[in-house]
């Protein structure tokens, strides 16, 4: 094996190199900003979208726009949208580990950018222009859905990793940034605006503010790491490099490079959901359990509260349909600042300690006020203060799940698995708000929402003992000693010790076959307590 200089050699049986090492041991720069903005910006407009659409409905439906029922509306620009998710976030998943990070996050972008404009350009209520907006939602759904697999995945490997959990976390909370963005536009310049015509606007904010990004994205590089992985060594040094350089120049030190870490891998060739099934379920079966757990329980929490937050107002506590934004704008405030407040903590307490105690303690703060609700001791406001609370611990905790399902599988699948994930999260979540509907029914029946929200905290509750019991302690860790690849080895004492913090032998990594070996003991979940 050729001897390691400035930081990768190709030898007969593979590569070594020290680009994640290089890229790990940077201080934060004007860069990582810079990317954090052009990328960060996803979850701004999947929180603006969902809530338009949320915001639309009544107009959408009314005579002078599209005059179509409002169960029509609501399957069009909601569940259609929801489905479009799912499927983008596989179908781009796969396709951002097979062509690049850099391409899938300009592509998803450009494709929700084409849905949201189509979208306003439905004009008549026949039965084509309704499946014309199923089409448009559709579309913008899945670059919606293809953003979260990419861009979650280029985040955790040009982050250093100090800074990867608060990073990860605060950009997943920024989805009520968006909501908020999108309830004050409503407000301010929806609804002084004409029915027939205001919805259009509405569906256009999201599409003006991707068009804006498209440009700040182009000058972004491609994942040094996935070009790594893909035999492109000199793309990957090229890159990292110009990444060092930029650092320098705005007054950023660059730590000593050291050479243990350097990493010797094969390059991958094309990974398919086979394999990725295989990792999942074979190499890493507790992280499978661990990241599906919090997924779920968090997605399942999230979309009955949401999604029915208008219906308890007003069926519940007698609030006009036009005065609920109002109280959703502080409903929304809570979930951003939770994240933004609460993310550091996540790199300096711990991983497991902060997204078992979030779940434990939104969990337990809805039982208590679940109590308070059948004792009739709330109204519209003191119910909005104490969702502002649960889900002011309960948004950094599913904003961690996300970090999670990012940053415990390989470099290789990352991004597919980011996508299932997401999909079964998706998919159970949908429950929770035709659930809650039935439980809120004409909003006389509180025994029968009592009751339903219990069961909100039980899932979440349930979700911190999943963590307490598999939880990877991953704060500070380089995303290669989280989950080696699957075209290297480090052998298995070191994997232990690198995760649970323990000193890391010296010698570089070794190649091993690309296919995960479920009979290898240390490729299994040994990294886990």
């Amino acid at each position: 094996m050729t001897t390691i200089q400035e930081g990768t050699a190709t030898g007969a049986s593979g590569t070594t190199s020290l680009v994640p090492a290089r890229i790990d041991r940077l201080g934060w720069s004007s860069f990582h900003t810079r990317l954090l903005v052009a990328l960060g910006v996803a979850w701004i407009l999947d929180g603006l979208e969902i809530t338009i659409a949320s915001n639309s409905t009544s107009l959408i439906s009314s005579k002078a726009a599209l005059h179509l029922s409002s169960s029509s509306v609501s399957f069009s620009v909601g569940t259609v949208y929801l489905l479009g998710e799912v499927f983008g976030a596989l179908l781009f998943g796969r396709l951002s580990d097979k062509w690049g990070r850099r391409n899938l996050f300009m592509i998803t972008l450009g494709v929700y950018l084409l849905g949201g404009a189509l979208t306003a350009a439905t004009f008549g209520h026949t039965q084509g222009w309704v499946y014309w907006l199923d089409a448009t939602r559709f579309i913008a759904g899945m670059g919606i859905g293809g953003e979260y697999a990419a861009i979650n995945s280029a985040i955790d490997e040009l982050i250093p990793a100090r800074y990867r959990g608060r990073v990860d976390i605060a950009v997943n909370g920024t989805y009520w940034g968006g909501a908020l963005i999108a309830s004050v536009l409503f407000l301010v310049v929806v609804k002084q605006l004409p029915a027939s015509y205001s919805w259009r606007v509405a569906f256009l904010f999201g599409p003006a503010l991707a068009f804006v990004v498209l440009f700040v994205r182009r000058n972004l590089p491609e994942s040094p790491r996935w070009l790594l992985m893909h035999g492109r060594v000199e793309e990957a040094e090229r890159a990292v490099a110009e990444i060092e350089r930029h650092v320098e120049e705005t007054g950023g030190h660059l730590d000593p490079v050291d050479e243990s870490k350097a990493l010797e891998i094969k390059p991958a060739s094309d990974i398919g959901f086979v394999v990725l099934t295989k990792t999942l379920f074979a190499t890493y079966p507790r992280r499978a359990i661990l990241g599906a757990s919090l997924m779920i329980t968090q997605s399942f929490l999230y979309n009955a509260i949401f999604f029915t937050y208008a219906l308890v107002l007003t069926k519940v506590y007698g609030v006009s349909s036009g005065s609920t934004p109002y109280y959703f704008m502080f409903f929304a405030a809570g979930n951003l600042l939770g994240p933004l407040t609460l993310g550091h903590l996540f790199d300096s307490v711990g991983r497991k300690k902060m997204i078992a105690g979030s779940y434990f303690v939104s969990g337990s703060l809805l039982a208590l006020s679940a109590v308070l609700f059948e004792a009739g001791a709330l109204n519209a406001v003191t119910q909005t203060v104490c969702w502002c609370v649960i889900f002011f611990f309960a948004s950094a905790g599913a904003s961690a799940a996300y970090l999670t399902v990012s940053e415990i599988f390989p470099l290789e699948v990352r991004a597919k698995s980011i996508a299932v994930f997401f999909a079964v999260a998706q998919s159970f979540g949908a429950l929770g708000p035709w659930l809650y509907g039935k439980l809120i029914g004409n909003g006389t029946n509180h025994t029968a929402l009592f009751v339903g929200y219990l069961l909100g905290a039980g899932v979440m509750i349930v979700g911190a003992l999943v963590e307490v019991a598999l939880g990877v302690a991953a704060e500070g860790q380089s995303l290669e000693d989280v989950a080696l690849p699957l075209g290297a080895n480090s052998g298995r004492p070191s994997r232990l010790s690198n995760v649970t913090g323990a000193p890391r032998p010296p010698a570089a990594r070794s190649v091993v076959d690309l296919r995960p070996r479920s009979d290898d003991p240390g490729s299994a979940d040994a990294s886990q307590p």
